[in-house]
């Protein structure tokens, strides 16, 4: 399985990602997490990229590209990977397309997952994120067991600095500017699959397992 997701800023993306890498077996590259790692460690990369994501804005194709090639070139990437974050407009997906032609390989299918914005805000402020290992939490749609703490490692848990309400409807225009044009892409070479991502974590789960197989 070599797969895309696509969706809005609270859509979910994170939770259905943690799902498809367990069930296909394959490493979950998100470029979001490239950059908070690069932002954590200080790199020239990292305080460019942040200047952007601080913003809601989007990080330049010139700082992603080669590091997506860098990271499917990776072993663990050979037979499969789930893209998260990348491609965000036509240009990266056109890119993405020539990376995988260089090995004689294609994109499996791309998952689309549709949410209203007046949720996508609900749910994007409501977001928290465990910095030690990356699980996120909703406080109302999937909140951890004990309330502020990851489930898997107890550290407490923190709002995003790009998660309130300002940035993230920003985020969500600029998605709709710059990002949408991807489901016309993938959808003229039948590679689209969408999905509602409105429903039941779960529920969405069983959506996207169908699509796929």
């Amino acid at each position: 399985m070599k797969l895309v997701i696509l969706g809005p800023p609270g859509a979910g993306k994170g939770t259905q990602a943690e799902y498809i890498v367990k069930r296909y077996n394959i490493p979950h590259i998100s470029t979001g997490d490239i950059f908070r790692e690069n932002i954590k460690n200080n790199t020239e990369l990292g305080k460019k990229a942040k200047s952007y994501m601080d913003k809601g804005l989007l990080v330049p194709d010139d700082l992603v590209i080669a590091l997506v090639e860098d990271r499917l070139n990776k072993d663990d990437a050979k037979e499969g990977f789930l893209l998260d974050g990348f491609p965000r407009t036509v240009a990266q997906a056109v890119s993405l397309d020539s990376i995988l032609d260089k090995n004689d390989d294609k994109l499996t299918k791309v998952i689309n997952i549709s949410v209203d914005p007046e949720i996508l805000i609900e749910r994007a402020v409501g977001r928290r994120v465990c910095k030690t290992c990356g699980m996120t939490y909703h406080v109302k749609f999937n909140p951890p067991k004990e309330e502020g703490v990851c489930d898997k490692d107890g550290t407490k848990l923190i709002q995003r600095d790009d998660d309130t309400e300002e940035t993230v409807k920003t985020r969500i225009s600029v998605y709709f500017d710059q990002t949408a044009p991807l489901i016309d892409y993938y959808r003229a070479q039948n590679l689209l699959i969408d999905i509602d991502g409105a429903k039941d974590i779960d529920k969405v789960f069983d959506d996207i397992v169908i699509g796929l197989e």
